[in-house]
């Protein structure tokens, strides 16, 4: 005996095909009632038809319409104005789709991220440029300390001698063209323009990241936040990560190239940009990193399903236990 139910109907059928009962619902009319019949079916939750059908044939086998194993039967499909009917919906439900994907702050955070991301590669990219293209007319020049003023005192300067002087350093026996100075100048306002634009960008990281993740923000910093979110695909998945995993996110290859040679597993990914262990030694990183990824793992959860926002005072409790842990790996184990 088999029960089959779609959005619509139900019905019970022995094994030769012979239809014994069949349940209707009569609302179809209504684009809204059936937006939600079709949610019920795309979770394969059993329809109020085929529910009675189950209490009065109990021992029926329910199966959803177009399931292979159902017998050949005369099963009670939708009529044509029901078909045009759960056509409106679907088109209705795929813009409450996309009006939902567009309120998603984790779409949202992966979008912007990225595009800051793409950004800053491209920032580097000029700015190296700028310091080369200055390098080569003015190689005494160094600009370890202070790349990213560049920019600036070319833009504040009319010529190469001007920067010279600025910089307080010779000029070369021969110097650029007018015209090659004009490009160099505009390459030096681009690379500004694009500076600011990043700091931007990256505000609104911050903004959306504080928002939609406060607790891992104040933690860790909603930059690293955001992208610890956005590399675990969304705040409901990272938060139901071990932590573990948390510690070694961004490490994927790393993490395989371990289990497929044999060689070192990852310490940590994305977490290593946080000061607590990018600048601890590295003998004592990947404690740390265990004991930050722990807290990181417990401050997501209170974000995603509604916890208290971390205080600064438990985040302060956080960074005296990694500075104990520094304390008590002073120096380097004995190999």
């Amino acid at each position: 005996m088999w029960l089959w139910y779609d959005w619509r109907a139900a019905a019970v059928a022995d094994d030769d095909g012979n239809i014994l009962d069949v349940e209707q619902w009569d609302g179809w009319r209504d684009t809204d009632a059936v937006c939600s019949r079709m949610d019920m079916i795309a979770y394969q939750a059993i329809t109020p038809e085929a529910e009675r059908l189950s209490e009065r044939f109990p021992d029926a086998k329910i199966r959803i319409h177009g399931d292979e194993e159902l017998p050949d039967a005369d099963w009670p499909t939708p009529s044509p104005e029901a078909l045009e009917c759960l056509d409106k919906a679907a088109i209705l439900l795929s813009k409450r789709g996309v009006d939902a994907a567009a309120g998603d702050p984790d779409r949202r955070l992966e979008h912007i991220l990225k595009a800051s991301d793409e950004l800053r590669a491209s920032f580097i990219t000029i700015e190296g440029r700028l310091v080369e293209w200055v390098g080569l007319f003015l190689p005494e020049a160094r600009f370890e300390r202070d790349r990213s003023g560049l920019a600036k005192k070319v833009i504040e300067s009319s010529s190469l001698e001007e920067l010279a002087t600025m910089l307080d350093i010779g000029m070369p026996p021969e110097g650029p063209t007018d015209a090659e100075w004009a490009s160099l100048h505009d390459w030096a306002l681009s690379v500004q323009e694009i500076k600011k634009r990043l700091e931007k960008m990256e505000d609104v990281v911050r903004e959306l990241a504080t928002a939609h993740l406060p607790s891992l923000s104040g933690l860790l910093g909603p930059i690293l936040a955001a992208r610890l979110c956005v590399e675990a695909h969304g705040r409901s998945r990272l938060a139901r990560l071990p932590a573990g995993t948390m510690q070694i996110l961004g490490a994927e290859k790393a993490f395989f190239n371990h289990l497929k040679t044999g060689a070192p597993s990852p310490k940590h990914g994305h977490i290593f940009m946080h000061p607590w262990i990018s600048r601890s030694p590295r003998w004592v990183r990947g404690k740390i990193a265990r004991t930050v990824a722990a807290k990181a793992t417990i401050a997501a959860r209170c974000d995603a399903y509604g916890g208290e926002v971390w205080d600064q005072d438990r985040i302060d409790s956080v960074a005296a236990k990694v500075e104990t842990i520094r304390k008590e790996n002073s120096s380097p184990p004995q190999r």
